[in-house]
């Protein structure tokens, strides 16, 4: 995710990190290439786009304006899913900090809370397709059985166990047990949540679509401007390429939130967090450090 100050004229003109500039550099410079190569025809053979009209061209950008305003809307609602899903998990972490502090024994409390720490491990690790086994390898106080098809859920099983454990031997009561039973509820849904939004893209048919108008759009528009603006025709060609392409680019990016793109969610961070407040409610003072956004970029 990008992290920087509100951009002044400067860094709007000149920034590029976090820009999708660099993404679409090569189509536009080849959509303004081949705008260029229209009006030297054009400027050959004037009479051959005299009759060219540009109105069937002004009902099809509009068109295409109400289109990527719906698959965008519709990429950033998964990408704010994905972050309102992590804030869940974090709340009920926080929350397990909280109602674990009843238990005296702090070996069993470490487990509780050094597995939840290592769900939130092996979550980010499975969304970003990344090596479960290893990310979680530091902090389960046992490790699931080889070949474990969800390790996340069953850490929460192992975690529901201890709970259930801790009630039987009176570490907690039964009140304090369906609170913590419900905060790993609500862990699951968190998880089944960022499970969905990864493994279901929106329609390739949609996407197909887009792609195939946002390039037939650009491709035809310099046949509409080279007879009335002339040399001018380029510039507004690679305006005109830039924004829709980069809407484009941009939505594919927040279609899948839990990737390792700039604009993707900083899941890396998320989990660091719930890191030092779990290892800090255990009362270690030598805290991993907070992640910092390198080039502005927060993993």
């Amino acid at each position: 995710m990008i992290v920087r100050p509100n951009p002044n004229l400067i860094n709007v003109l000149l920034a590029l990190k976090g820009s999708i500039a660099r993404k679409i550099a090569w189509r536009t410079v080849l959509l303004t290439l081949m705008a260029a190569a229209i009006v030297l025809i054009e400027s050959m053979n004037p009479d051959s786009f005299a009759k060219v009209s540009a109105t069937p061209f002004t009902l099809l950008g509009l068109s295409l304006s109400i289109f990527m305003s719906f698959r965008n809307n519709a990429c950033y609602d998964r990408w704010y899913e994905g972050r309102k899903a992590w804030g869940d998990m974090t709340s009920a972490i926080r929350s397990m900090i909280r109602e674990t502090q009843v238990i005296k024994d702090l070996a069993q409390r470490s487990a509780i809370l050094r597995d939840l720490c290592g769900f939130a491990h092996a979550l980010n690790a499975g969304l970003r397709r990344e090596n479960v086994e290893q990310a979680v390898a530091d902090w389960l106080s046992v490790m699931p059985i080889a070949g474990t098809p969800n390790i996340g859920e069953s850490i929460l099983r192992q975690i529901g166990q201890q709970c259930s454990d801790a009630a039987e031997s009176g570490a907690i009561n039964e009140w304090r047990y369906m609170l913590m039973a419900n905060h790993l509820n609500t862990l699951t849904h968190v998880q089944a949540t960022c499970e969905r939004i990864k493994s279901t893209p929106l329609p390739f048919p949609y996407t197909l679509l887009l792609h195939r108008t946002i390039y037939m759009f650009c491709i035809l528009l310099p046949f509409v401007m080279a007879e009335p603006l002339g040399w001018m025709t380029p510039l507004f060609t690679a305006i005109v390429s830039y924004t829709f392409l980069g809407l484009d680019a941009i939505a594919n990016e927040l279609e899948d939130p839990f990737g390792q793109d700039e604009n993707d969610l900083p899941t890396n961070f998320l989990v660091r967090v719930l890191e030092r407040e779990i290892l800090h409610a255990l009362g270690a003072r030598d805290l991993p450090p907070v992640l910092e956004p390198v080039e502005y970029v927060l993993s």
